[in-house]
């Protein structure tokens, strides 16, 4: 008797667990509405352009060549702009190792970190930090072990810090729009509230490409991307060219599952976990791309299921481009 009483308990407080939070995200989500609702920004006078962008992603979940690069459910691409190199994101490095699978694609791509340029960091999720612990003390690790890299600008939308492992660069943190190099922009941090992450800045980067448009590269997408679309046409008059990267629609399945329970779903939503990210979310946010009516397409396999790849397969067709490690997207 004394263990039904437990579990009976135990079950109680967990309803009024959920129930305390949902009240707090429906008056988060509120809030959040509003604070979007005032972010009115002027276009960028001069964005400037790039005349080359080439995108590789570095570390992402599917490669065409599994003998080369190693993959996870983690998040990173080397950016090519003109004569400027990005690394944006700095996947999810779950097995803790040296070389980082960021580190060791990167090699196997013929580049050194003694390149790189400037590093963006979408969000400040463990999965684009470089790991759990990197998240959990607000630092970023190209690896966990050192590497010597120097004092490039590294942009966030909240404060960070290098780890001990590769100590150096330089960060400056954006909330709003931004100019970081001509023809290279932060669209500015978009928040969401989410139901167990709690309120989540993330921002993307808007590459000018001369004679085309505004290639989009996305992180996670917490934003939504409508909000990335109208935003960006906020800020630019140039069309949307190509939508590249994370939109995290773990619809259907997932990269991380315990059992039946999807964790990416559960934990990337702003919706209680009963209700989750659903088919809904996937067929709204292609019919406000296809609004857009871009040329390129590329949809991350990190925090989006087979399914919801498949339905962009489907919607966007010759426009679709598969995205995986080493696979360069030349635009």
């Amino acid at each position: 008797m004394y263990f039904l009483y437990s579990f009976i308990g135990i079950i109680i407080l967990l309803l009024f667990f959920i129930l305390a939070k949902v009240i707090q995200l429906n008056y988060r989500k509120k809030n959040v509405t509003k604070e979007i609702e005032g972010m009115k920004y002027s276009k960028f006078s001069s964005a400037g352009e790039v005349d080359s962008l080439s995108i590789i992603p570095l570390v992402d979940y599917f490669t065409a060549d599994i003998d080369s690069y190693k993959t996870e459910a983690g998040v990173s691409y080397l950016i090519r702009a003109d004569n400027k190199i990005i690394i944006m994101d700095l996947g999810l490095n779950l097995k803790k190792e040296h070389p980082s699978p960021l580190l060791h694609n990167l090699g196997k791509l013929g580049f050194s970190v003694n390149e790189i340029d400037m590093i963006f960091i979408s969000h400040a999720h463990l999965d684009h930090l470089g790991g759990f612990k990197e998240q959990k003390q607000k630092t970023f690790s190209l690896s966990r072990g050192d590497v010597k890299i120097g004092n490039i600008p590294v942009y966030s939308p909240v404060p960070i810090s290098p780890s001990k492992w590769n100590p150096g660069p330089n960060v400056k943190v954006i909330r709003e729009p931004e100019i970081v190099y001509p023809g290279i922009a932060s669209i500015g941090v978009i928040p969401r509230y989410l139901f167990f992450s709690g309120n989540t800045l993330e921002h993307c980067i808007a590459i000018n490409v001369r004679g085309k448009g505004i290639v989009l590269i996305i992180g996670c997408g917490h934003q939504t991307i409508e909000r990335i679309i109208e935003r960006t046409k906020m800020l630019f008059d140039e069309p949307i060219y190509a939508i590249i990267g994370g939109i995290h629609f773990p619809v259907n399945g997932g990269r991380f599952m315990v059992g039946p329970l999807n964790i990416q779903n559960v934990f990337g939503s702003d919706n209680p976990p009963y209700k989750g990210i659903n088919e809904r979310d996937v067929i709204s946010a292609i019919n406000a791309i296809k609004e857009v009516e871009p040329a390129v397409v590329s949809l991350s396999a990190h925090d989006s299921s087979d399914w919801s790849i498949d339905c962009f397969k489907k919607a966007f067709k010759e426009k679709y481009i598969d995205l995986m490690v080493g696979n360069e997207i030349k635009l």
